[in-house]
Protein backbone atom coordinates (compact mmCIF):
# COMPACT_ATOMS: atom_id res chain seq x y z
CA UNK A 1 0.00 0.00 0.00
CA UNK A 2 1.61 3.31 -1.04
CA UNK A 3 2.01 6.04 1.57
CA UNK A 4 3.45 9.53 1.43
CA UNK A 5 6.69 9.18 3.34
CA UNK A 6 8.28 12.63 3.10
CA UNK A 7 7.46 16.07 1.79
CA UNK A 8 10.37 18.32 0.82
CA UNK A 9 10.41 21.75 2.37
CA UNK A 10 12.96 24.11 0.84
CA UNK A 11 14.81 25.98 3.60
CA UNK A 12 17.44 28.68 3.74
CA UNK A 13 19.73 26.93 6.23
CA UNK A 14 19.72 23.42 7.70
CA UNK A 15 20.61 24.37 11.26
CA UNK A 16 18.12 27.23 11.63
CA UNK A 17 15.38 25.01 10.19
CA UNK A 18 16.26 22.16 12.55
CA UNK A 19 16.22 24.59 15.50
CA UNK A 20 12.76 25.88 14.55
CA UNK A 21 11.11 22.56 13.81
CA UNK A 22 12.57 20.75 16.83
CA UNK A 23 12.50 23.68 19.25
CA UNK A 24 9.44 25.78 18.42
CA UNK A 25 7.28 23.01 16.95
CA UNK A 26 8.59 20.14 19.07
CA UNK A 27 9.34 17.83 16.14
CA UNK A 28 11.85 15.00 16.42
CA UNK A 29 15.06 15.11 14.40
CA UNK A 30 14.93 11.71 12.71
CA UNK A 31 18.00 11.95 10.50
CA UNK A 32 20.80 14.40 9.74
CA UNK A 33 23.30 12.79 7.42
CA UNK A 34 26.00 14.51 5.36
CA UNK A 35 25.94 13.55 1.71
CA UNK A 36 29.61 14.03 0.86
CA UNK A 37 29.19 17.50 -0.57
CA UNK A 38 27.77 20.46 1.36
CA UNK A 39 24.27 18.98 1.33
CA UNK A 40 22.62 16.95 4.08
CA UNK A 41 19.67 14.56 4.33
CA UNK A 42 17.66 16.12 7.16
CA UNK A 43 14.33 14.64 8.24
CA UNK A 44 12.06 15.91 11.02
CA UNK A 45 8.63 14.72 12.09
CA UNK A 46 6.12 15.35 14.85
CA UNK A 47 6.53 13.08 17.86
CA UNK A 48 4.41 9.97 17.51
CA UNK A 49 4.03 10.35 13.74
CA UNK A 50 4.08 7.06 11.84
CA UNK A 51 7.50 5.99 10.60
CA UNK A 52 8.33 7.77 7.39
CA UNK A 53 5.79 10.57 7.74
CA UNK A 54 7.90 13.69 7.90
CA UNK A 55 9.53 16.69 6.32
CA UNK A 56 12.74 16.53 4.33
CA UNK A 57 14.44 19.86 5.01
CA UNK A 58 16.15 20.64 1.72
CA UNK A 59 18.54 23.60 1.65
CA UNK A 60 18.07 25.85 -1.35
CA UNK A 61 20.96 25.45 -3.80
CA UNK A 62 20.31 28.13 -6.42
CA UNK A 63 18.47 31.39 -7.01
CA UNK A 64 15.24 29.72 -8.16
CA UNK A 65 15.13 27.51 -5.06
CA UNK A 66 16.04 30.42 -2.76
CA UNK A 67 13.14 32.40 -4.26
CA UNK A 68 10.72 29.62 -3.29
CA UNK A 69 11.70 29.56 0.40
CA UNK A 70 8.60 30.56 2.34
CA UNK A 71 6.40 30.65 -0.74
CA UNK A 72 6.14 27.02 -1.75
CA UNK A 73 2.33 27.05 -1.69
CA UNK A 74 1.71 30.46 -3.22
CA UNK A 75 0.65 32.08 0.06
CA UNK A 76 -1.97 29.45 0.94
CA UNK A 77 -1.95 27.22 3.98
CA UNK A 78 0.11 24.33 2.73
CA UNK A 79 0.79 22.26 5.83
CA UNK A 80 -1.57 20.84 8.43
CA UNK A 81 -0.35 19.89 11.89
CA UNK A 82 -2.95 17.82 13.74
CA UNK A 83 -3.01 17.70 17.53
CA UNK A 84 -5.01 15.89 20.17
CA UNK A 85 -4.81 18.91 22.51
CA UNK A 86 -5.08 22.26 20.75
CA UNK A 87 -4.83 24.41 23.89
CA UNK A 88 -1.66 22.65 25.08
CA UNK A 89 0.15 22.87 21.75
CA UNK A 90 -1.03 26.40 20.95
CA UNK A 91 0.26 27.62 24.35
CA UNK A 92 3.59 25.77 23.97
CA UNK A 93 4.13 27.05 20.44
CA UNK A 94 3.19 30.62 21.36
CA UNK A 95 5.62 30.53 24.30
CA UNK A 96 8.33 29.27 21.89
CA UNK A 97 7.80 32.32 19.67
CA UNK A 98 5.68 30.79 16.90
CA UNK A 99 3.75 33.56 15.12
CA UNK A 100 0.03 32.85 14.87
CA UNK A 101 -1.79 34.91 12.25
CA UNK A 102 -5.18 34.66 13.96
CA UNK A 103 -6.87 33.77 17.20
CA UNK A 104 -7.98 30.14 17.56
CA UNK A 105 -11.38 29.51 16.04
CA UNK A 106 -13.90 26.72 16.28
CA UNK A 107 -15.08 25.30 12.98
CA UNK A 108 -17.38 22.35 12.26
CA UNK A 109 -14.27 20.25 11.53
CA UNK A 110 -12.35 21.27 14.69
CA UNK A 111 -10.36 23.95 16.50
CA UNK A 112 -7.83 25.67 14.25
CA UNK A 113 -5.42 28.59 13.98
CA UNK A 114 -3.04 29.53 11.18
CA UNK A 115 0.63 30.07 12.00
CA UNK A 116 3.79 30.76 10.03
CA UNK A 117 7.01 28.84 10.14
CA UNK A 118 10.31 30.72 10.28
CA UNK A 119 10.20 31.32 6.53
CA UNK A 120 6.58 32.45 6.25
CA UNK A 121 5.03 29.18 5.06
CA UNK A 122 1.49 28.98 6.41
CA UNK A 123 0.38 26.05 8.56
CA UNK A 124 -2.84 25.08 10.30
CA UNK A 125 -2.63 23.85 13.87
CA UNK A 126 -5.76 21.73 13.99
CA UNK A 127 -7.50 19.60 16.57
CA UNK A 128 -10.05 17.67 14.49
CA UNK A 129 -13.54 17.09 15.90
Amino acid sequence: MPVIALVSLVVRDYDEAIAFYTGALGFDLVEDTGRGDSSRWVVVRPPGAPDGTGLLLARAKNDAERASVGAQTGGRVGFFLHTDDFARDHARMTAAGVRFLEEPRHEPYGTVAVFEDLYGNKWDLLEPQ
